[in-house]
């Protein structure tokens, strides 16, 4: 493998390791929904302001509140497991024929 195919490769482990980083902010943010955190605090106003696009993008796909227990994080964590596994795939396919 050259030294583009190499690049391409890091290109792709960035993007996976981003969309992992949001994982955990979604796992924290979930965790977090469980205790009712002060909403004042600035780190549950920043985990919010990530999360909220993505929880509204999927309720307004699908029905996620079953007997008051909101699935929305865990249809977000499996989509984005879906998209990393993707991207490796696309990745590692394009530094091959590179």
């Amino acid at each position: 493998m050259n030294d583009l195919g190499v690049a391409v490769l890091q290109i792709g482990g960035l993007f996976t390791g981003l969309i992992n980083v949001y994982i955990w902010v979604v796992i924290i943010a979930a965790l977090l929904s469980f205790v009712n955190p002060d909403p004042y605090n600035p780190i549950v106003q920043f985990l919010s302001r990530v999360t909220k696009p993505a929880y509204s993008f999927v309720r307004r796909l699908m029905r996620t509140d079953f007997n008051g227990l909101d699935l929305a994080p865990l249809v977000i964590i499996v989509g984005l497991q879906v998209i990393t596994i993707l991207i490796q795939y696309v990745f590692s396919v394009l530094a091959r024929s590179l």
